[in-house]
């Protein structure tokens, strides 16, 4: 069920590449500040791997992400199988988690 303060159709998502960096910290995800407001991302990012399995990640602006690519914690996403240069899809979660 939807939440009735949201509307879907303002909910943007991006496909975009997954990248397995070892600087990054668990449970956090690195986005560029042009797909963060093209996304319109505050502090929560939902991954979304063929359409089945759901992650969550807090965000990380920073200038040197590529605006294609969301860095996440090397051992995170192995621990999910997730393999280096992934395509998934990205967006804002409907409700913040905690």
């Amino acid at each position: 069920m939807i939440p009735a303060n949201i509307n879907v159709s303002e909910r943007k998502e991006k496909r975009l590449r997954l990248r397995r960096k070892g600087e990054v910290s668990r449970g956090v995800a690195k986005i560029s500040p042009k797909a963060a407001q093209y996304l319109n991302i505050k502090d929560t990012l939902e991954v979304v791997i063929a359409g089945k399995k759901r992650y969550y990640f807090k965000v990380l602006v920073s200038e040197d992400v590529p605006e294609n690519e969301v860095w996440c914690n090397e051992e995170e996403l192995r621990e999910y199988g997730i393999a280096d240069k992934s395509i998934a899809t990205c967006r804002a979660p409907l409700k913040e988690k905690e």
